[in-house]
């Protein structure tokens, strides 16, 4: 599965103060029956974004200048919980490609980086600001792995591996990076038949 290319990416932030949230609250387990990306960013918060009649609520969510946010900035411990691969997908279909926090959950962080979605742990100080700033425009760049904050708030530091900043840099998930060694692996076989 392809996705845009990871380089650069500046946008405001929508902020969400809350500290452990789960996979089943970004994705409810219900709406997992699905093998499909499209249309879950719909139902990512589906409980925090509509009632009981599945009509918008008021949640922040809902409004355009959420929507139009890129980067997501959360509380500690981000996407704890149960592993599902459907809640990086509804992250990226609601129009998000980045989540900074000072904490987030292994398995996420992994499904994620397969998923085209950026996960970055950031030192509790710049974490702090980017919370208590939200709608700020922030740049990520992938390329030097620092995320910048605006009004010479500075530049930050994170880390990604090697493999996976590779294949979100190219656009590419792990199988997409398989079949781009198709002659390379030619060429292995041939020697060693």
């Amino acid at each position: 599965m392809s996705f845009a290319p990871f380089k650069t990416l500046t946008s405001q932030t929508l902020v969400l103060r809350t500290q452990n949230i789960d996979t089943d609250q970004i994705i409810p387990a219900r709406f997992l029956t699905t093998t499909s990306r499209e249309g879950l960013g719909k139902l990512a918060f589906n409980d925090w974004r509509y009632d009981a009649d599945g009509k918008e609520n008021n949640h922040p969510l809902n409004s355009d200048t959420a929507k139009a946010c890129q980067i997501l900035v959360t509380g500690h411990n981000f996407g704890c919980g149960s592993s599902r691969e459907h809640a990086p997908w509804a992250l990226m279909d609601y129009g998000l490609r980045a989540v900074i926090s000072s904490e987030i959950a292994d398995i996420f962080h992994t499904n994620s980086l397969k998923n085209g979605f950026l996960p970055i742990v950031i030192e509790a100080s710049a974490h702090e600001w980017l919370l208590d700033n939200p709608g700020v425009d922030v740049t990520i760049d992938l390329e030097t792995c620092e995320v910048r904050l605006p009004k010479n708030g500075g530049t930050y530091p994170f880390k990604t591996d090697p493999f996976s900043r590779h294949c979100l840099l190219a656009g590419q998930d792990e199988l997409d990076y398989l079949l781009g060694q198709d002659a390379a692996i030619a060429k292995y076989e041939a020697r060693n038949v």
